[in-house]
């Protein structure tokens, strides 16, 4: 098998009390041979146990390790695990995803779009569905197109806290995660002010061949979505269809971020 080392990234994981998860993501990127610049973890106040186990894995693993004595949610993990970094490129994974065996050739090319394209904030690597308006660009990667007028919401789905690659600058670009919020108040507020700022991203057309989120009977999803987000009740299903589109023009056209 290949190898691939990535000497000017740094691989940020984020975690919070699924230290077997966290596991299994590292001897996974050891599995395929694909090694990093360096290694963030920045864990969200685990409890001890979890913790003792963190330690345990720097020995075998060499991560720089970011931690906060309780808990403060998915903006402050994320705010002081990118101010850790020190390389010029972020991989950003959450600790509950697996990388396929053929990943270091795709974010290989990923890398070379990156560094050959100085307008591309983000490539992405994993989505619960295909962004609606791409352009082919090569490798399996197309450019993401937003335009104010094209119909449906799903083209605001532009930015995602998903696995993806990104420059290191992004919180200076783009402004902090949204801190003492939800998961889903702190990623819609990062997505829109994505778009606001003009970012650009590439999408793997293949998205869901990259990386298998998994979560175990051991360690289930920590992540508490909202009713209104995840009903699939029809009735509800057409409420959020009309909130969402409602909703989205006016934060993009009136909001400041």
């Amino acid at each position: 098998m290949d190898q691939f080392y990535f000497k000017e990234v740094s691989l940020l994981i984020t975690h919070y009390n699924r230290s077997q998860s966290l596991e299994r993501l590292l001897n996974s990127f050891k599995a395929i041979n694909c090694s990093f610049g360096e290694i963030v973890v920045s864990d969200d106040g685990a409890n001890e146990e979890h913790k003792a186990k963190i330690v345990e894995l720097q020995q075998s693993h060499n991560f720089s390790l970011v931690t906060t004595p309780i808990n403060k949610g998915l903006g402050n993990n994320l705010n002081k695990g990118q101010d850790a970094v020190g390389l010029p490129f972020t991989l950003y994974v959450q600790e509950d995803f697996v990388p396929a065996a053929d990943f270091g050739q795709h974010f290989a090319d990923a890398f070379e779009i990156i560094k050959d394209r100085p307008d591309i904030d983000i490539v992405r690597f994993y989505a619960y569905f295909e962004y609606p308006y791409l352009k082919p660009y090569k490798n399996g990667f197309s450019e993401m197109e937003f335009r104010f007028w094209n119909s449906g919401y799903k083209k605001y789905y532009y930015y995602s806290d998903h696995p993806h690659l990104r420059r290191s600058g992004f919180l200076t670009k783009f402004g902090r995660y949204l801190e003492g919020a939800n998961v889903d108040v702190t990623e819609y507020h990062m997505m829109m002010s994505f778009l606001q700022k003009k970012g650009k991203a590439m999408f793997y057309v293949a998205f869901k061949s990259l990386f298998e989120q998994t979560n175990s009977s051991a360690e289930p999803s920590t992540l508490k979505r909202n009713f209104w987000r995840e009903s699939k009740n029809p009735m509800i299903d057409m409420l959020r269809e009309v909130y969402r589109h409602l909703k989205f023009r006016y934060d993009y056209l009136f909001r400041k971020f």
